[in-house]
């Protein structure tokens, strides 16, 4: 990609599960990236340490552990290492904990974008990309959802802050003229997977013998996109972030919604085990479907993701088993 080749990019969550990803396909395009993390304990800060080990050995990579809520530091990072463009991603992430703690959420998740924000704009960046989220729709009516759609009600703290970011991020373009691209992420999966989300945890669950928690009956819905589709998808997002275009929001999801029924099914297929299913009642906050309508993001950003389901799920299993480190993926 020539623009992230002539490019520092600074990736903020970069040893998270999709930031890591997006480092290691940024610094094989030839970018010089600026890693910023806090290493928080919403997981263990070791699977983040284990995420961005092969880029901290890179030439061209700089990790600055950083709290994105500390504007001093903020700045600083911005003022030392000059870069020309940044992809957001750090966030506090999760519906239910945004519900337990929603003034951490949005300490978080909107003052610290903010200050990445001001930060930007008085160091000249010239490209901005905001990942947002699918949670934004809320129980959208109308599927697939498109970014047309009206997403005023949304039913998480954590969705709210998302919203509230696409809004102060278009702030930023009519008032300093900042390009900003807002993402509009679809339950992402893949190797390195956060270990709380669904699809590792199950996969660990069913290898072990364990019981799968299924909340209600099975036919809430999620558009998996694997994560190697995702990073495409924010790349486009990188080169579409210009002065002529100026604001634009995109969905990048898989547009094949799959049952949480049949995406256990998935894995009982790929991992040769039969699940033993937990019933359990739907969670507040939790929505009862997601789809992107990628008619706008094909047009615009020539995104098609191109992982199927099983494909990627076998991919997560086969880095699941391969992992070192003691873990629970071993037959019962």
């Amino acid at each position: 990609m020539t623009l992230a080749t002539a490019s520092t990019v600074l990736v903020t969550g970069a040893a998270g599960f999709i930031g890591s990803h997006l480092t290691d396909h940024l610094l094989t395009d030839g970018a010089t990236v600026v890693g910023m993390d806090n290493f928080c304990d919403f997981y263990d800060p070791a699977i983040k340490r284990a995420n961005i080990a092969d880029a901290a050995s890179h030439d061209r990579f700089t990790l600055v552990e950083a709290d994105i809520r500390d504007r001093d530091a903020v700045t600083g990072a911005f003022e030392k290492h000059r870069p020309d463009a940044v992809i957001h991603l750090a966030a506090m992430a999760g519906v239910r904990p945004s519900i337990e703690r929603p003034d951490y959420y949005t300490q978080v998740n909107l003052n610290g974008t903010v200050n990445l924000l001001d930060a930007a704009v008085a160091g000249g960046v010239k490209r901005f990309v905001f990942a947002s989220s699918s949670s934004v729709y809320g129980n959208n009516p109308k599927a697939p959802f498109a970014e047309t759609d009206p997403v005023d009600h949304p039913i998480s703290p954590y969705a709210a802050t998302k919203k509230a970011g696409e809004l102060i991020a278009h702030t930023y373009w009519h008032l300093h003229q900042l390009p900003v691209v807002c993402a509009r992420l679809f339950t992402v999966y893949g190797p390195r997977q956060r270990p709380d989300l669904a699809i590792g945890k199950f996969l660990k669950l069913v290898a072990a013998g364990q019981p799968i928690p299924m909340f209600g009956d099975g036919s809430t819905s999620r558009d998996y996109t694997y994560v190697d589709d995702i990073v495409a998808g924010l790349l486009a997002c990188l080169d579409r972030s210009d002065p002529q275009r100026g604001f634009g929001i995109y969905n990048l999801g898989g547009s094949d919604p799959v049952s949480l029924k049949a995406m256990i099914q998935t894995i009982e297929k790929v991992t040769g085990q039969t699940a033993k299913i937990e019933p359990m009642p739907m969670q507040p906050g939790d929505v009862n479907r997601t789809w992107a309508d990628l008619t706008r993001s094909e047009a615009d950003l020539g995104y098609r993701p191109a992982t199927r389901l099983a494909d990627g799920i076998a991919r997560q299993w086969a880095w699941l088993q391969a992992l070192d480190e003691p873990n629970p993926v071993t037959s019962s």
